[in-house]
């Protein structure tokens, strides 16, 4: 993973607040809250091109689903950060997306993904080609691999 494009003036920032439902007794965000900040981001990201989950599913036969992930912690968030958590499209293929995301507290980076995701039949979660209109608008959206 490489934060060389996290500063990427045209990737998707989603601000996040730690609260005490993210943290243990010590005030630090537990590890597996990030995974949820992360979806949380991609969703956002796709309501903010038009295309909302269930509106994907619904009217375009298909879901998005991780099919893996790779995530390198490094620095610990608390209670009470303001967090920016980014969303860039490395990777596009007829039947898959390549992410990588990010999360800072202001300069700082604190953790880094890469999230591999598969576009699947909302009918039967077979892989299934992603429709030509949003295959077609999300490929300007790709950056660098």
């Amino acid at each position: 993973m490489s934060s060389a494009a996290s500063d990427r003036p045209d990737a998707f920032r989603l601000p996040v607040r730690i609260y005490w439902e993210d943290t243990d007794a010590g005030g630090v965000v537990y590890h597996a809250r990030y995974v949820g900040f992360l979806e949380r981001a991609r969703s956002e990201w796709m309501r903010s091109l038009g295309h909302g989950q269930r509106a994907m599913g619904r009217e375009q036969g298909v879901v998005f689903a991780v099919r893996a992930m790779a995530l390198d912690f490094r620095k610990p968030a608390r209670l009470d950060d303001a967090l920016q958590v980014s969303v860039e499209l490395r990777q596009l293929g007829r039947a898959s997306l390549r992410f990588y995301q990010a999360i800072h507290r202001g300069d700082e980076l604190l953790l880094e993904a890469e999230v591999k995701i598969a576009s699947l039949g909302a009918d039967d979660f077979r892989p299934r080609a992603i429709p030509d209109a949003l295959h077609a608008q999300l490929h300007g959206l790709a950056g660098p691999a």
